[in-house]
């Protein structure tokens, strides 16, 4: 269990992030400061515009702020070099998109193997964490099926385990229900809350599901970049 004096796996202090349109600056993040805390199940909401994904991407290492610092698992990302960065991508952050994301030449088992195999990890070792994680996430039977042979819901879940195979310290999910139908969104949340409370992992969405908002342990709201609200709710 995390206790008050632990290290938050994620640091957001005094960032903004700034998009030349034009002539015109657009400032998606102002000056926010915010902290995850190991295990939390947070969900980033707020109308379009208001940063969310912004955020994400911040957070993930795909962008970089203007000013102020971003720390992922006690490292600041503004240190790193290019392969550092990717490293600690590759390593310690899990994506779940809701384009899926997934290469569609390859079957679910081999999808979910990926990132192990750019960790360098040995085959007997990837099959055995692979074959654990798909029975984990619903898909014992499936490994063969590519992409296009799979529902939204069947790709959804294997982008999951793709992101949970790695053991990363954190997972991000953009909108991970947006291409599905609200029972599958359902059965997806039992999963990924299943994964929080059984296994401890940290999730970060990025949403404007309500059935995502209705599940967070932790509401956070933002608008025109800034932190409006930050709602922590019974576990």
């Amino acid at each position: 269990m995390k206790t008050q004096t632990e290290t938050p796996i994620v640091q957001l202090k005094d960032v903004s992030k700034i998009y030349q349109q034009g002539k015109i600056e657009v400032k998606a993040v102002d000056r926010l400061s915010l902290d995850i805390q190991r295990g939390d199940f947070a969900a980033l909401c707020g109308p379009s515009g208001s940063g969310k994904t912004s955020v994400l991407n911040l957070v993930g290492g795909l962008d970089v702020p203007s000013s102020g610092e971003v720390w992922v698992d006690q490292i600041n990302l503004a240190t790193l070099s290019a392969s550092a960065l990717s490293n600690v991508r590759k390593n310690r952050i899990g994506f779940v998109f809701q384009a899926y994301n997934l290469i569609p030449v390859m079957t679910a088992y081999e999808n979910a193997e990926f990132v192990l195999n750019l960790q360098g990890v040995d085959e007997s070792e990837r099959h055995d964490r692979v074959m654990v994680i798909l029975k984990e996430v619903g898909l014992e039977g499936l490994e063969k099926r590519r992409p296009d042979e799979m529902s939204g819901g069947q790709q959804q879940r294997v982008a999951i385990a793709r992101a949970i195979v790695t053991q990363p310290a954190i997972i991000l999910a953009d909108e991970p229900t947006a291409n599905v139908d609200s029972r599958t969104a359902e059965s997806l949340l039992d999963l990924m809350q299943a994964l929080n409370q059984e296994k401890g992992i940290t999730f970060l969405f990025s949403t404007h599901d309500q059935h995502v908002m209705d599940r967070a342990r932790r509401l956070i709201r933002l608008l025109d970049g800034r932190l409006e609200s930050d709602e922590v709710r019974g576990a």
